[in-house]
């Protein structure tokens, strides 16, 4: 009989956390930092397909936040479309926008194109806050509908409660990560390691490096889009203050802290970073300082973050073990060997 490796419990048991959180008895508080935990787990989802596995630093996530969830409030605002249509269109425009920025400055290497997508991030929050006449400028938008109920035979399903937004988001996210999964062993994938390992010996193995490079850029657009549709429907309220460089750099720390180029990373990252934030809340004019303290603590001492950190340790401990057991299978010295 199979016996469960560690890795497999575990997922199990942290799948099973989530699955029965809200039933805890907790308060609506905590289940309302748990739902942006689950947002921000999306967003830096996205950031780690372009940068943690094709090595391209990019601050645009907020930017393709704010399309996604700006396109999907305006057209149920507007035009009366169904969140489930309204969603597809918000990622299908982050995607859009993201293969049309990406094509020119996608060939730009290193800071040159942190620099660029720095500029695109204030360029579409500008736009969020002076087109007033499509987005409400400053003021934002208010009243936005949420998830259109599923009917399933004699029962329906609603999405009115935070509870229900909650299992709705959870869903999704348990959907992306398989997705995300079989990403992560396909050919694509591997396209993209050779990319960040070493360009010009990637492009001399065939690889066309645009290609690549556009469909990993569109793809964390897209998964920073969904997030952004969802975060509109649970809210109910966006402006564009929620979507500013600041929000990008939050988005780059929960990626890095928890480990780029790794699936469990961006989601400790993400859950970690979201509680903090919210934690440090008492401490008010300091709150900043200790944030800003913490990273500069955690990148100095864990500069892979905390999987990486995690790993380290075990195979220390691992070989120290081995070693250990080398050492006492020796056969004992005799009295001719002394």
């Amino acid at each position: 009989m199979h016996r469960p490796s560690f890795k497999q419990l575990s997922i199990s048991a942290t799948v099973l956390l989530a699955l029965i959180f809200p039933q805890l008895g907790l308060k609506s508080y905590y289940l309302h930092i748990a739902i942006l935990a689950l947002i921000n787990i999306l967003l830096s989802l996205g950031l780690n397909v372009i940068a943690g596995y094709a090595g391209q630093l990019s601050l645009a996530q907020a930017a393709f936040f704010g399309i996604g969830s700006y396109t999907s409030a305006l057209l149920m605002l507007n035009f009366g479309l169904t969140f489930w249509l309204a969603a597809v269109a918000g990622i299908l425009s982050a995607m859009l926008v993201a293969v049309v920025f990406g094509l020119p400055t996608l060939r730009l290497k290193g800071p040159y194109f942190v620099i660029a997508t720095l500029g695109f991030g204030e360029i579409v929050r500008l736009i969020l806050l002076n087109w007033d006449r499509v987005t409400r400028g400053p003021n934002g938008l208010i009243g936005i509908p949420s998830p259109s109920p599923i009917k399933l035979g004699v029962a329906t399903l609603r999405f009115e409660s935070k509870i229900s937004m909650y299992y709705l988001i959870l869903i999704i996210l348990l959907v992306v990560l398989v997705l995300y999964r079989n990403f992560v062993h396909s050919k694509i994938n591997r396209a993209l390691r050779a990319i960040h390992d070493d360009q010009i010996a990637a492009e001399v193995m065939g690889i066309n490096l645009t290609f690549y490079k556009i469909v990993a850029f569109a793809a964390g657009a897209g998964l920073s889009g969904l997030a952004g549709a969802l975060y509109a429907s649970y809210i109910r309220f966006i402006s564009p203050d929620s979507f500013t460089i600041g929000e990008a750099i939050n988005i780059l720390i929960m990626m890095v802290l928890g480990g780029m180029g790794t699936i469990v990373g961006p989601i400790i990252g993400a859950v970690g970073i979201t509680y903090l934030l919210e934690s440090m809340r008492f401490f008010k004019n300091y709150r900043l300082v200790i944030y800003g303290l913490t990273m500069f603590v955690m990148i100095l001492y864990m500069p892979g973050g905390l999987v990486g950190a995690v790993n380290s340790a075990w195979e220390r401990l691992t070989t120290g073990w081995t070693n250990r057991k080398q050492e006492l299978a020796k056969p004992l010295p005799t009295r001719k060997d002394l």
